[in-house]
């Protein structure tokens, strides 16, 4: 009973906060008035908030430009965690631009979506990322290119780093920083996640989306610790293939760090 009041209260509290963030900022974004990253950054911390997370931050996003994130993936929730702590914007798959309300949320966040398949398109839309990171946006790539369980993470995709080759050369910067970011789901109402835990958090494939918000509505109480990494220096001379290594190194390091409560 409890639990289904509390998922009633959520509920309303996130639609209302969506129905007027949303609309502010489209308005803002069609006059072309003020930061477009306020009003997606204060909507995540509403929604995050009705859901019952709660984000704890190691270290800080890079003052370094351009500037490109590299993290985990684990859950559909990993956005608002990101999203509520620094002004960046994301790097999704094609069909998020399709999703109901989502895929319109997406894009008034200024969301590049990609289609990996297609690659006449893909080229164009690596292109965009590009000029996104010479102009001083901070992207976010979730370089697994899939959700994980929350217990490790998968090989990083190397193809994914070619926006930090494009923005490298004529009317860009001599070099990219690629800021490794390790998201880790770590205790739900104070008590540590085992991997069964960690996995029931987890978003993976064709799970329905709507049982999964249910379930974090009812719920609630868990605890998500964010660690940010030293960037690697990405140049014209960086093999994709060394860096995407490199960082998927670190990006681990950290993440079993914090799910083992180490401080290293």
């Amino acid at each position: 009973m409890i639990g289904t009041i509390r998922m009633g209260l959520a509920l309303a509290f996130a639609a209302a906060s969506t129905l007027v963030l949303a609309l502010t900022q489209a308005v803002l974004l069609r006059i072309g008035l003020g930061n477009p990253h306020v009003m997606p950054r204060l909507w995540h911390r509403c929604v995050l908030k009705a859901l019952g997370l709660r984000v704890h931050a190691v270290g800080a996003l890079s003052d370094r430009r351009p500037l490109l994130i590299a993290a985990n993936h684990v859950s559909w929730t990993d956005i608002g965690v990101l999203g509520s702590l620094a002004n960046v914007s994301f790097i999704a798959k094609s069909d998020m631009a399709h999703w109901p309300v989502m895929g319109w949320l997406a894009t008034l966040q200024r969301t590049v979506f990609v289609e990996r398949e297609r690659r006449h398109r893909s080229g164009n839309q690596v292109n965009e990322i590009a000029r996104r990171l010479k102009a001083g946006d901070v992207m976010v790539l979730f370089a697994e290119g899939t959700t994980g369980d929350g217990n490790a993470i998968l090989p990083f995709k190397s193809t994914l780093f070619g926006a930090a080759s494009m923005a490298i050369g004529p009317g860009g910067s001599d070099e990219v920083a690629i800021q490794p970011v390790a998201i880790a789901y770590t205790r739900r109402h104070g008590m540590p996640l085992g991997r069964a835990g960690r996995m029931a958090l987890s978003w993976i494939g064709d799970q329905d989306l709507v049982p999964h918000i249910a379930e974090l509505l009812r719920s609630g109480g868990v605890d998500v610790e964010v660690r940010f990494g030293e960037p690697v220096t990405f140049s014209a001379e960086t093999s994709r293939k060394e860096a995407a290594r490199t960082v998927e190194a670190r990006v681990g390091k950290m993440m079993q760090a914090a799910l083992h409560g180490r401080t290293g």
